[in-house]
């Protein structure tokens, strides 16, 4: 598994004319070798050839990897950036992550100035976002506990509840459901609140005829999942519950247009054009979606100028909204599985609106 990941990257650097690279991100040196550390303020790095003569590089305090390449071991207080140096070509350019932190990068520049340093995240996220069989199983899992939290949390709501207190209780589900942690600190919004796509839960207090936005998910097994629904206290006003339907609709007919093949622009546009045949095009203020694994927020979008194909494996949201500032907000996310003839929905959970408390 893990070789043929490093070989799909590998490819990738050779259609960039590099022979080599540092992969930083913990995530993906875990994807590409199963290897698991956190380094904090710690060099930690990957170092793929084409010649298939990768090297790890080391501190003293990480436990010893099984993954069978060389390792560069050092300590805090030994030139651990000079012997970094030293083990890659000099007179060659190397691709480097994203992220990479100037205090690593600059250093590295500074001992070998002839080899010119190139940008190639492209090559590990590109093969991260088109999931594999063992990938698509965790993120499978991860989203049948999202459902399950996601029907409890509906099922606890009651009129008189803060923000504060629903976030707190689907945050201890994730734990009861054994997940590593959530996917990111759950969204709450009640009323006005949910006019801001990303308000953060706080002490306001539940009304009836209040709008409730939940935006949750959990990772498990190291994936991520991720969901919104969007439901009604007591009663939900006609204005409103028509601006539920249409955004419903619209993330309905996004997910039947997908396929391989199928661009991703496209599946915004319809979406897009849809809310604002109704009136609300200035009100869905976001792309349709976002790519997601490891991390909640992966690299590749889904937009109206997204450059993307859909592809079997991607992994990706379709999540429309409706914001009306000061009084009222709406959005319904599912997951979605690029397979070979179209889509799978990874989240059961139904999106028409639900009336509680």
């Amino acid at each position: 598994m893990y070789q043929e990941r490093i070989d799909r990257v590998l490819a990738a650097m050779k259609a960039m004319d590099l022979e080599q690279m540092l992969v930083s991100d913990p995530d993906s040196i875990w994807y590409l070798t199963g290897y698991d550390v956190f380094p904090f303020e710690r060099l930690y790095a990957l170092c793929l050839r084409q010649s298939g003569q990768h090297t790890l590089f080391l501190n003293k305090m990480f436990p010893v990897p099984t993954f069978p390449c060389e390792q560069v071991w050092f300590s805090d207080t030994e030139d651990y950036l000079t012997m970094l140096a030293q083990h890659v070509d000099a007179h060659k350019p190397i691709g480097i992550d994203k992220d990479w932190p100037a205090r690593f990068l600059l250093p590295l520049m500074a001992h070998n100035p002839s080899s010119r340093c190139v940008l190639a995240s492209d090559c590990v996220d590109d093969a991260r976002a088109s999931k594999d069989a063992a990938e698509q199983a965790l993120m499978r899992t991860a989203s049948q506990i999202n459902d399950r939290v996601m029907e409890r949390a509906a099922a606890f709501i009651k009129e008189g509840m803060t923000e504060r207190e629903i976030a707190d209780y689907i945050t201890a589900q994730y734990v009861l459901e054994g997940c590593d942690s959530v996917s990111f600190q759950p969204i709450v919004s009640f009323g006005a609140n949910a006019a801001n796509p990303h308000h953060e839960a706080d002490q306001t207090v539940l009304k009836a005829g209040d709008c409730i936005v939940l935006d949750i998910g959990g990772r498990k097994g190291r994936y991520c999942s991720d969901m919104t629904r969007t439901l009604f206290c007591k009663t939900a006003a006609p204005k409103y519950a028509a601006i539920h339907d249409l955004v419903r609709a619209a993330n309905e007919l996004a997910e039947q247009m997908l396929r391989p093949g199928v661009p991703l622009c496209d599946l915004d546009i319809a979406a897009r054009n849809h809310i604002a045949a109704a009136g609300y095009g200035p009100y869905f203020t976001h792309r349709l979606g976002h790519f997601i694994g490891q991390t909640e927020h992966e690299k590749g979008d889904v937009s109206e100028t997204s450059p993307l194909i859909a592809k079997p494996g991607m992994i990706f949201s379709i999540e429309p909204g409706v914001y009306l500032p000061g009084e009222f907000g709406v959005r319904v996310e599912d997951l979605v599985l690029v397979t070979e003839d179209g889509c799978e929905i990874l989240n059961g959970v139904d999106k028409h609106y639900q009336i509680v408390g």
